[in-house]
């Protein structure tokens, strides 16, 4: 049996703490600890509680010594575009506003003032939206311009806890692409576009690659958790590390990252920055390898998480299905990207305004409610994937869905029926295990991407969709 790895994982609703090893050429894993994320109201925004946020991952080491599991290296991984702002003395200078705030609301117009929207898409190939890490630098510009005048280092939420971790601060390419700030040709930071935008420069550090170490542990964790371990970066954006675990990532498939969010697109080895690309709203996202994410942000689960806690009974995920199935007539369809469903305070009354403005029916019954949500979604898939191919100029056979979302059964049919195309689910830990996959081609266990990929296609059990 080879070394143990640790993967934490942490998404927008939850995290996982999941050790990773090879055994007799498979990849195993073992989940150690898992709790809940969720955003907080302070000082009038939604916030994360990055304090807790530690504690649960310290907590989560802490379990790793406890069953005696000691990793040899630990990796991280969240969502994109958030941040962190240290002062030279490296605290924390305001708030972790989150992507789903309105803080940022206005903030484009304001921004396309200084670059066009066409001009920043051909630098970057970043698909548009209001909470990418530009717009939520560029209020904070124009509404709170000491906190920039005070800063010293820029940190995406991994880099800042494994800043507390390690006491070095590095940053990371793939997440930092979500920022909308690196140039899709050099790929580096924009620094040309940064001046433009009156951001300091200094506080934007070199950018690594997935496999680079960030540091061993600090003494004072050392001696909280128990043991000593290297920190090594994953691909820190979720998305990027579920990609590089997507086994059939290839000419033929695109891939489907199923969870809060639906991530849907192909993998590329140049980017797509043209006007074509940018009307249709696709992003072009670092991968591992300086590879691309060519894809689309689709809002996900989302949607039926957030109804699920409006019910007063809280139905297990399995029975949503079956809900949605009794609402099948119901006729009515939403644009699932829409603004008003980002972070409404009521997910039914943001549906049922929709329905009433574009003068459809409106759900009234739960069946009612997530019936419209799913298939709204799996048109939404469908569409995605024209898209794809009439950018691309190729026919894909099949989609590949990895992530907890995989799943979901009910979905998975109707995304079948709706594309046309031929479906493959698994593996449902997909971002754990690119995090993991990271740090055993960090130690050579995995000697490169095709054939970390193949054994993920040999350790997990890969299913069609209705076989």
């Amino acid at each position: 049996m080879g070394s143990y790895y640790l993967a934490i994982d942490i998404g927008a609703s939850s995290g996982r703490h999941i050790l990773g090893w090879l055994e007799n050429g498979k990849v195993r894993i073992e989940e150690i600890y898992r709790f809940e994320n969720h955003l907080i109201e302070k000082n009038q925004h939604l916030c994360w509680d990055l304090d807790q946020l530690f504690q649960e991952v310290l907590a989560g080491l802490k379990m790793c010594k406890q069953y005696n599991r000691i990793p040899q290296s630990v990796g991280i991984d969240t969502w994109g575009v958030d941040f962190v702002l240290l002062d030279d003395k490296e605290n924390m200078l305001g708030d972790t506003i989150a992507y789903r705030d309105s803080r940022t609301q206005g903030i484009d117009e304001e921004v396309y003032k200084i670059i066009s929207e066409a001009d920043l898409y051909h630098r970057n190939g970043i698909q548009k939206q209001i909470f990418n890490s530009i717009y939520q630098l560029y209020a904070i510009k124009l509404k709170q311009p000491e906190l920039l005048q005070k800063a010293h280092s820029f940190l995406m939420i991994p880099e800042y806890l494994n800043f507390l971790l390690t006491g070095s601060i590095k940053n990371e390419y793939t997440n930092a692409t979500t920022t909308q700030l690196v140039h899709s040709t050099t790929q580096d930071w924009d620094f040309d576009l940064i001046d433009k935008l009156g951001l300091p420069k200094q506080i934007f550090g070199t950018l690594y690659q997935p496999k680079s170490s960030v540091g061993q542990f600090r003494q004072n964790i050392q001696d909280e958790v128990g043991f000593s371990a290297e920190v090594v970066l994953p691909a820190t954006h979720d998305t990027g590390s579920a990609v590089l675990a997507a086994p059939l990532v290839d000419g033929d498939s695109i891939y489907l990252s199923s969870g809060t969010w639906s991530l849907m697109g192909v993998e590329r080895m140049i980017p797509d920055c043209t006007e074509k690309s940018r009307q249709r709203n696709f992003t072009n996202e670092g991968g591992y390898h300086y590879r691309y994410r060519y894809l689309k942000n689709i809002m996900g689960l989302w949607m039926m998480q957030s109804l699920r806690m409006e019910f007063k009974h809280q139905y297990k995920f399995s029975e949503l299905y079956e809900l949605a199935k009794i609402g099948d007539y119901f006729p009515s369809y939403v644009d699932v990207n829409d603004v008003s469903f980002l972070a409404p305070k009521s997910m039914r009354q943001a549906l049922q305004a929709y329905c009433e403005k574009t003068k459809q029916e409106k759900p009234e019954t739960e069946c009612e409610f997530l019936s419209c949500v799913y298939k709204s979604l799996a048109k939404s898939y469908a569409e995605t994937v024209r898209e794809i191919e009439a950018v691309t100029g190729k026919t894909y056979t099949c989609i590949h869905i990895v992530g907890g979302g995989c799943q979901d059964e009910y979905l998975n049919l109707l995304t079948a029926k709706y594309t046309g195309k031929d479906l493959y689910t698994g593996p449902i830990e997909a971002t754990a295990l690119g995090n993991i996959l990271a740090q055993m081609l960090k130690t050579n266990e995995l000697k490169d991407l095709i054939e970390a990929r193949e054994c993920i296609k040999k350790s997990f059990d890969i299913k069609k969709v209705g076989a």
